[in-house]
């Protein structure tokens, strides 16, 4: 069997045959590798890099040029997996001709297959800018982490009658716009599953119910890379954590008794040429 990168139309494919989409964060050429070999529909390269790789308090403070050098790594790792590079925050809100250009940089210079950008109805100008230029777009919408402070933080979205409409609405719109996919993020799973029924194109859960037709979660969740306490839609398959500082731990201690580096771990002479080397230095 040949593989082939995945499309689109791959996407689109398993929405209209029910076939789960799956999809990963990943940050650099390794985690985007192991991504890949796993077999991942999808890979985002997710502004969430601001607070799992580079130490930032949330999202705001990500960078265009601190974006494109993570989706450069990512797309040099994935040979498979339909890549999404995040917009991050004041790169397409502002303008959407402005927003068009950084879209571009997401394919032109960080070899993405398309770009995610946060909001409802308020983005459809720009998502249709950004989509005539010939660029694909990922909606994304309940929980927006790029509006957190305008949201009251980290709250689960559309859990009354009024705000699930809106998610609907917001929903319909960018579908309407041009948007290929949908993240769905921290909204109950009724809604999540109503929405889903409504779209057309696959809508990507995290944290939306498994109706849902994909599931998205971060690389580092995922194998419990960090000992902070997780959201409730988070499953950890692994509690690497610990695992990691042990390991990190034993090779100090290996190193402070010198049982490290041992002799399977070092580069012998020949017997000949390391007396040559002894009686040369005696001479």
């Amino acid at each position: 069997m040949i593989e082939k990168k995945i499309t689109i139309l791959d996407l689109q494919k398993k929405k209209d045959t029910g076939e789960p989409i799956t999809m990963l964060t990943a940050y650099d050429y390794s985690s985007a590798s192991l991504v890949d070999a796993a077999g991942m529909d999808m890979i985002l390269v997710g502004d969430s890099l601001g607070m799992v790789v580079l130490g930032y308090e949330n999202t705001v403070p990500v960078t265009m040029d601190e974006m494109i050098h993570h989706c450069k790594a990512v797309a040099r790792g994935a040979k498979m997996a339909f890549l999404v590079g995040d917009m991050p925050f004041m790169s397409y809100q502002a303008d959407p001709i402005e927003a068009v250009r950084n879209a571009g940089r997401f394919m032109k210079e960080a070899g993405m297959d398309s770009v995610k950008l946060e909001g409802g109805q308020e983005m459809v100008p720009v998502v249709r800018a950004i989509t005539n230029a010939g660029i694909p777009v990922m909606g994304h919408i309940g929980l927006t982490p790029q509006s957190q402070s305008k949201l009251g933080g980290y709250r689960v979205q559309g859990k009354t009658v009024d705000a699930a409409h809106k998610l609907l609405c917001d929903a319909l719109a960018l579908e309407e716009a041009g948007c290929y996919s949908i993240v769905l993020e921290a909204i109950p799973s009724v809604v999540g599953k109503t929405i889903s029924q409504r779209l057309k194109i696959p809508s990507i859960g995290i944290g939306a119910g498994s109706a849902c037709d994909g599931q998205v979660l971060v690389f580092h969740d995922l194998l419990g890379l960090d000992d902070q306490l997780q959201p409730r839609f988070v499953k950890q398959y692994a509690k690497l954590h610990q695992t990691i500082i042990e390991a990190f731990a034993q090779y100090r201690k290996d190193v402070q008794s010198r049982q490290f580096p041992a002799k399977e771990h070092t580069y012998p002479m020949t017997i000949k040429e390391e007396k040559a080397f002894i009686q040369d230095l005696m001479n």
